[in-house]
């Protein structure tokens, strides 16, 4: 490994209607591209993955980063102080989570506030797509999240099917948000910003 160690994040379900917001955080070996050639591991945008590739490249990820955590904020804390600040919340306690003392933060998209002036941050648009350390943080943050919401939906299959949160994963798909104009929201909708009548993009 170098002397500089380089840690890469990134967030799943920022634009959901429902649950939670999740973060991955991961610092990688020098090798670790080898490695997944070697192992035949896909490692990119984790939303231009395929499921079961993304649950192989995240035990993969796993197995061999150097260094890694997944934080998330829930529903009322994103109704409480918003998705921006509940993203960035979820950010600051990835970084305090890791083992390993990060010198530089590589950030997918176009804002992060940061709170450890020790530690210098780049924001990279579509980092997930150029830098391994994002990319597999995508992985990470989805993958978590999926698991989540699919758990989610098989404990709470009466409520949530009429929305098809098992297929959008809480996305505003033409079936969650006609579900919401006939049955409105549930108690796992963030409700601070999950308006009727409105369009969501997925991430």
């Amino acid at each position: 490994m170098s002397d500089k160690i380089i840690a890469g994040m990134d967030e799943a379900g920022r634009g959901s209607l429902i649950s939670r917001v999740y973060v991955g955080i991961v610092i990688l070996p020098e090798n670790f591209l080898e490695l997944c050639q070697e192992n035949g591991i896909v490692v990119r945008d984790s939303k231009k993955m395929t499921k079961l590739q993304r649950n192989k490249s995240r035990k993969f990820i796993e197995n061999f980063a150097l260094d890694y955590n997944v934080q998330y904020s829930e529903s009322d804390e994103i109704d409480r102080v918003g998705i921006m600040r509940a993203t960035l919340n979820a950010m600051h306690r990835c970084v305090d989570h890791l083992h390993l003392p990060v010198d530089e933060l590589l950030v997918d998209g176009d804002y992060y506030e940061n709170h450890n002036p020790e530690i210098q941050y780049r924001c990279i648009i579509r980092g997930d797509d150029l830098i391994p350390e994002i990319a597999c943080a995508s992985i990470l943050a989805k993958t978590y999240r999926d698991e989540y919401i699919q758990t989610l939906f098989e404990d709470y299959r009466n409520i949530l099917e009429p929305y098809g949160i098992d297929r959008n994963k809480g996305y505003g798909t033409k079936i969650h948000m006609d579900a919401i104009d006939l049955f409105g929201f549930t108690d796992f909708h963030r409700k601070s910003f999950c308006r009727k009548k409105f369009s969501c993009f997925q991430k």
